[in-house]
């Protein structure tokens, strides 16, 4: 496998990347993970401005312009030969010294890696997830704005650790004050008397590609959608809950602490928009 590393491409086992890398001793730099389906790098333009904006909330000058990146992407995937897959792009602030300034990077590091992934057992997409609340609570956005796609993602790590203790594979977080933010590393998604909500991005989620993508499908279908300020009874009540993200896609989510959702099965709305979103990752993105 070829990884892209600084405008060239390199055998994977040989990629490599400074131990003064910002990134590597902060975590001070930001990140995408995109899916290609059948050569059609899915929602490859709102991946590509995301990242920018995140790069832009830490200060971050892109190396690279959008066009070049999305020139990378493409070149890297083709040297795999992968039709369908996973891809990871990580820009950091570069290689510095072991204070913290940021002055001191002069170049930032770019690199792409291009991989199948498979996040979760297929028979969780057809049975749903068991899912666990974490005792770590999500990061105060006036800390660090889950909007920021960084690297610095302990804070997920943590709660997934919790995840992994109780045998699950997700576990929901916390805001400071009780609402529901989002899991680990996905969405939240609940239906309510035929009405699909999912929290605002302002309590402390990320504003997710997929996330949006659904919101846009439920609204085409002609599902009823509002952001709503969510508390654990909400889950425990709801018809149906479910998670979305790049690599997740859609899932169905039918337990909760040991608590049944929507009877233990997958949800109608859920199943709709899972069929309706893989229509969607057949004609929305750029081809190669």
């Amino acid at each position: 496998m070829k990884v892209y590393l600084n405008g060239k491409l390199v055998e994977a086992k040989k990629a490599a990347v400074s131990v003064f890398d910002h990134g590597l001793l902060y975590g001070d730099g930001v990140f995408e993970g995109i899916r290609c389906y059948n050569r059609l790098i899915f929602r490859l333009k709102e991946h590509i401005d995301r990242l920018f904006n995140s790069a832009d909330a830490i200060k971050l000058e892109m190396p690279m312009s959008k066009t070049e990146l999305i020139e990378a992407i493409v070149w890297t995937l083709k040297a795999n030969r992968l039709n369908d897959a996973y891809i990871r792009l990580v820009v950091t602030r570069g290689i510095g010294d072991l204070g913290l300034d940021p002055r001191k990077c002069k170049s930032p590091t770019v690199f792409i890696i291009t991989d199948k992934i498979a996040l979760y057992p297929g028979e969780f997409y057809r049975e749903g997830l068991e899912i666990v609340t974490a005792e770590t609570r999500r990061n105060l956005p006036q800390a660090l704005n889950p909007k920021i796609k960084s690297l610095n993602y302990l804070n997920n790590i943590l709660a997934k650790i919790e995840a992994i203790k109780y045998g699950v594979e997700e576990a929901i977080m916390l805001t400071y004050n009780d609402y529901v933010a989002e899991c680990t590393g996905d969405n939240i998604f609940i239906v309510n008397g035929g009405e699909l909500m999912t929290p605002p991005v302002d309590v402390g989620a990320l504003e997710g590609i997929t996330r949006d993508a659904v919101i846009s499908l439920a609204n085409k279908i002609g599902i009823p959608f509002r952001e709503k300020m969510l508390r654990m009874e909400d889950l425990y009540e709801a018809g149906e809950v479910f998670l979305t993200g790049t690599a997740a896609e859609i899932i169905p989510v039918t337990k909760i602490n040991k608590r049944r959702i929507s009877g233990g099965r997958p949800g109608e709305v859920a199943l709709k928009l899972m069929r309706e979103f893989k229509k969607l990752t057949k004609v929305d993105g750029v081809r190669y």
